[in-house]
């Protein structure tokens, strides 16, 4: 707090986390949201085909965060639909995304530089419904810091969290695609976000939660304008989890190699050989006939 003092970033914080996000910034969170849904094969034969479909996955993509805290707080899930006006203004943007003529709209907030600026606005909403969902959370379960925890996360994340129902509704199911086994940045930021908000809300972080807001927006906006603007994939988590996570987990590369060692020697032809003379001559096999095939068509 001193230090943000000393910056003069007290009022600035206190200001920030007073702007209204109805509707610019919820506009350009549903933007965002929706391309994402675009960007999915076989999205736009979906919307073609079977618009009732299509118009909830935009739905989900929009409000699934919305749904699934309430969910696990035990409040209506469709608690959030009586908004009518935001309901109104996904629902534009989704037919506009997908049915406007020429493509106009879609290709002009596809533009980079606007992308960008719909990116970095979508970033402040998401930190704001962290923050919101805790404090919601915490109203309940005074005590609950898992419950915290998890109603900040889903709130952050929690379209990609419900990705697998929503890829129901477009007829794909993938289970290995879900967002628990491969985190992507967003989800992780969120995690992360949850506990440091959590850590607030129960005063063992001594910062205001202004001030936690600004920092915490200014770090996902410039991680994820980085991240759009380059095309990368990749997180600003990897390297600290490159080095923290075999610590505390083990490598799993090494219980791979273990694992495959272990089945080596069961398939081998003593109990005394480390290694099978198997896959070595076969792999002189495979050798010997790809050289056969070379040498006959050269002939």
């Amino acid at each position: 707090m001193e230090l943000l003092s000393a910056l003069s970033l007290g009022e600035l914080a206190l200001s920030f986390s007073r702007v209204p996000l109805f509707p610019v910034f919820d506009l350009s969170y549903f933007i965002v949201s929706i391309l994402y849904l675009k960007y999915e094969p076989g999205a736009v034969e979906l919307s073609r085909h079977h618009p009732m479909a299509s118009w909830l996955c935009a739905m989900l993509h929009c409000f699934g965060s919305y749904i699934l805290a309430d969910l696990l707080l035990g409040e209506p899930v469709i608690d959030y639909f009586s908004n009518n006006s935001s309901i109104l203004l996904a629902s534009a943007v989704w037919y506009l995304i997908f049915f406007c003529p020429l493509d106009l709209f879609y290709k002009c907030v596809c533009f980079l530089p606007v992308k960008l600026v719909f990116v970095a606005m979508k970033e402040v909403v998401r930190v704001r419904k962290i923050a919101v969902g805790i404090h919601h959370a915490h109203h309940h379960y005074h005590h609950g810091w898992f419950i915290m925890i998890a109603t900040g996360w889903v709130k952050g994340s929690g379209v990609t969290l419900m990705s697998n129902l929503e890829q129901l509704l477009r007829g794909v199911w993938k289970p290995e695609t879900n967002e628990i086994l491969h985190m992507s940045f967003p989800t992780k930021a969120s995690l992360y976000g949850a506990i440091l908000f959590t850590l607030q809300q129960t005063r063992w972080l001594p910062v205001s939660k202004a001030s936690l807001i600004f920092i915490f927006t200014m770090f996902m906006v410039s991680c994820k304008v980085f991240l759009t603007a380059t095309h990368s994939h990749s997180s600003p988590f990897d390297v600290l989890e490159a080095y923290v996570c075999p610590v505390l987990f083990g490598s799993a590369s090494g219980g791979d190699h273990h694992h495959n060692n272990h089945g080596g020697s069961q398939g081998g032809s003593g109990p005394g050989s480390p290694h099978s003379p198997l896959p070595t001559k076969s792999k002189e096999e495979l050798s010997e006939s790809s050289r056969k095939k070379k040498t006959k068509k050269a002939d």
